[in-house]
């Protein structure tokens, strides 16, 4: 499955902007973080089974990397629907439950009780995670590590999940921006993760486009959270932005 590229300019925002994205989205329009990050995920893993599965997720291996924040909410939102899609999935988390933030806390509840597979980064090491073999041969790994909140290089086990991930021969498919990468600088933390590709959401962050980061940005994708256009032209925005997504949730733009 081919996703139609960018009919249009398409705005990038500083991650500023995207705080106020996501505060008008939560306060003005009563458009819930959990909402958004359901599209978020279940964009992601559209994206993985068509670009990284061959349409088919039977069979296929996928090592989701998830932080305790929004970024890891999602790619938790993906691991549910890839092994609602037939996919064997296994997720690694940077820090114990109880470190969640409450909505990605949710979606981690959620897989608990789904019975997958959930161990930290010691578990990379070990034969057997939560009774299942650790697939170090993955089909795809998710990174869901840190998203626009980033401040500074990764720390802790952050580190050890971004350097155990570009050791694999995966691809890597990283939510929002890639681990390591400031999304409005666009600066190339270390460690920082090397994406086939990524796939941001609402508007793309202008850290993304900035000279030196391909290697770690990949192919490169908007998808759809459900952001009304006219959100963007409320006066601490400014911003014109149409239909982005008519033609599919998912569009591309390198």
């Amino acid at each position: 499955m081919e996703f139609p590229w960018a009919a249009e300019d398409v705005p990038f925002v500083d991650t500023k902007q995207m705080i106020e994205v996501d505060r008008a989205m939560i306060e003005d329009f009563h458009i819930e973080l959990i909402q958004m990050m359901e599209n978020a995920g279940r964009n992601l893993a559209h994206l993985a089974r068509h670009r990284f599965l061959d349409g088919d997720p039977r069979g296929k291996t996928v090592i989701v990397l998830a932080g305790t924040g929004g970024n890891g909410g999602g790619a938790l939102v993906a691991a549910r629907r890839l092994h609602n899609y037939g996919a064997t999935v296994q997720v690694f988390l940077t820090k114990p439950d109880e470190a969640f933030t409450p909505v990605p806390g949710h979606q981690l509840d959620i897989l608990r009780r789904m019975n997958l597979p959930i161990g930290f980064v010691a578990d990379l090491e070990k034969p057997v995670v939560s009774g299942v073999e650790a697939a170090v041969s993955a089909d795809l790994i998710l990174d869901g590590i840190i998203g626009y909140s980033l401040q500074g290089a990764p720390r802790g086990a952050a580190t050890e999940l971004i350097r155990w991930a570009n050791q694999q021969n995966a691809p890597i498919l990283a939510l929002d921006a890639p681990s390591g990468v400031g999304t409005t600088s666009g600066t190339v933390f270390t460690p920082a993760i090397q994406a086939t590709a990524t796939m941001t959401l609402a508007l793309p962050k202008a850290g993304l486009l900035a000279n030196g980061v391909a290697a770690q940005v990949g192919e490169l994708y908007l998808a759809d959270i459900s952001v009304p256009p006219d959100l963007y032209s409320e006066p601490a925005l400014q911003l014109n932005v149409g239909q982005l997504f008519a033609q599919s949730d998912i569009i591309r733009l390198k």
